[in-house]
């Protein structure tokens, strides 16, 4: 079968490959997933799953991309809940090889059945940015209708999705950005938008969401109310609300909060934001091009 792949951690963008690689084996609980599209994120050569597996070995050359749209190709021994031929997406392992491939090996319990009407693109833009979002706001952050979120970086694919989110569950938004995202994150449902680059942030929220980090992140402890929460993905934060919560954390894959997102957007209630789509081969052009495209780019392989 063909996938991407690269051969060593000092190899970067430039190292990407399309080969002539073995079909994936099926582990116990494992399915094989048939790719018709996947996401990536372009930091992710840099990070330490895609270089070695779960108990710290080194597993080069690696096949990179943890987001998955396609159908059910064959069930490892003891898998239950799905079904070959089945529509499904989520997230393969960090610490496995990824989905920019034909065929992929993943945990059966990191995918969700995906409904006829959502087409593989718009799914493969889900659960990285998707289940970052809805765990940000509703693990995280305990956000509830009447509240008042702050979203930083909502024109981007986190950021466009938790701002949906978050005003669906009833609470006030405002998002921040760019002077160019203005547009689009109200369209979205924010009821207010901030230029980050107009001067200092003021005002009190109950929830930060921040995927920038830096300066930003710094800034967002004081707009805190007493028992609020800053919640960040971009790194610890340094600075911490006087009197109230600060969590960073990392995704997770969950089946359940997958199928959630996915019927968001099969009643039309949730968009991803969705960028440039390139063909497998092309992979390496994606990865380069990435910080000029907004919303994500999404490799479609079938």
């Amino acid at each position: 079968m063909k996938a991407i792949r690269v051969h060593s951690r000092d190899a970067g963008i430039d190292g990407l490959v399309l080969e002539d690689v073995p079909y994936p084996h099926a582990a116990e609980n494992d399915v094989i997933v048939r790719v018709h599209a996947a996401g990536f994120t372009p930091g992710e050569l840099t990070w330490p799953g895609t270089w070695t597996d779960r108990a710290g070995r080194d597993r080069a050359p690696s096949v990179p991309g943890h987001e998955v749209s396609g159908e059910v190709a064959e069930l490892g021994f003891g898998t239950t809940g799905l079904t070959v031929g089945q529509r499904v997406f989520g997230l393969t392992d960090w610490t496995r090889d990824g989905a920019l491939a034909e065929y992929v090996a993943v945990e059966a319990r990191n995918l969700a059945p995906l409904p006829a009407s959502v087409d593989h693109v718009r799914a493969a833009a889900l659960p990285v940015a998707g289940l970052t979002a809805w765990q940000a706001l509703f693990v995280h952050g305990r956000l509830e209708a009447g509240r008042t979120a702050m979203v930083h970086g909502a024109g981007g694919a986190v950021g466009s999705l938790a701002v949906q989110l978050a005003r669906e569950a009833g609470a006030r938004v405002i998002g921040t950005g760019r002077a160019g995202d203005r547009d689009r994150v109200l369209s979205l449902g924010a009821d207010d938008f901030v230029d980050l680059a107009d001067g200092p942030l003021d005002g009190k929220v109950d929830l930060v969401l921040d995927v920038i980090g830096g300066e930003v992140l710094d800034r967002s402890a004081a707009l805190v109310r007493p028992g609020g929460t800053l919640v960040t993905v971009a790194a610890p934060p340094k600075v911490r609300p006087e009197d109230g919560r600060a969590v960073f954390f990392v995704v997770e894959p969950d089946r359940a909060q997958l199928a959630e997102l996915a019927r968001r957007v099969q009643d039309g209630r949730l968009e991803p934001l969705v960028g440039a789509v390139h063909p497998l081969a092309d992979t390496r052009e994606a990865f380069q091009r990435k910080t000029r495209t907004p919303g994500k780019s999404i490799i479609q392989i079938t």
